[in-house]
């Protein structure tokens, strides 16, 4: 139903993927390669300025930017509303929470962990710190709470923060210090649709060293 331009080990890209399957759509997937810089080329360019990915083509519509992706398949493909209430109080708090993944938690995570290991820089303990402080909102999220909106289902919120505790799974980070997350976690793991993506990109890691120390 539509063209997603992707990279495997990507967890923005895995939330679109868990989505896509959550609703059913099938997604032609088109592997970017930022290794061989194939984000760099006019074409990719004239798709997405910013050169990121995912980015999803649907017949007229480009679209980047992960969460507005998943926004939009819900909208047009979902047959209900479990995923996107339409309550307008249970939708400003799974914005919310995607709000928080794209800007704090998942960005957060980002500025510690990749500088370790594309650019072999030390850890930056101003960087952990805050990192773990994102973490511990997420805790307190899931206080006497099944799912990170406070819904009494999965939302695309869950889906969007799963792909990034994923990632902090793969790199090493001990989701026990958590109950709340790893108890979500696990639950996560056994009922998310598309949770392949996860397991595809836990495979490829094992290729190279991923794993950091989170220690302050």
């Amino acid at each position: 139903m539509g063209d997603l331009y992707y990279m495997p080990l990507s967890a923005p890209c895995r939330i679109v993927q868990m989505t896509a399957a959550a609703l059913g759509v099938k997604l032609n997937l088109i592997n970017v390669d930022p290794y061989r810089k194939e984000h760099l080329t006019p074409k990719f360019q004239k798709l997405n300025p910013h050169r990121t990915v995912p980015v999803l083509v649907d017949g007229d519509l480009t679209l980047f930017e992960s969460r507005s992706i998943c926004i939009y398949l819900v909208e047009k493909y979902g047959k209900d509303d479990h995923l996107y209430p339409k309550d307008p109080q249970k939708r400003a708090t799974v914005n919310c929470r995607l709000y928080f993944d794209a800007g704090t938690l998942f960005k957060r995570f980002a500025e510690f962990y990749y500088p370790q290991i594309l650019q072999k820089y030390p850890a930056d303990i101003d960087k952990l710190k805050l990192f773990l402080e994102a973490m511990n909102i997420l805790e307190i999220f899931l206080n006497d709470n099944k799912f990170v909106a406070k819904t009494d289902s999965m939302t695309i919120a869950d889906i969007a923060i799963v792909a990034t505790i994923h990632a902090c799974e793969l790199s090493g980070y001990k989701l026990s210090k958590h109950p709340n997350i790893h108890r979500w976690y696990g639950v996560m793991k056994k009922t998310c649709p598309g949770w392949s993506a996860n397991l595809k990109a836990a495979a490829l890691t094992k290729n190279f060293s991923t794993k950091i120390c989170y220690d302050l």
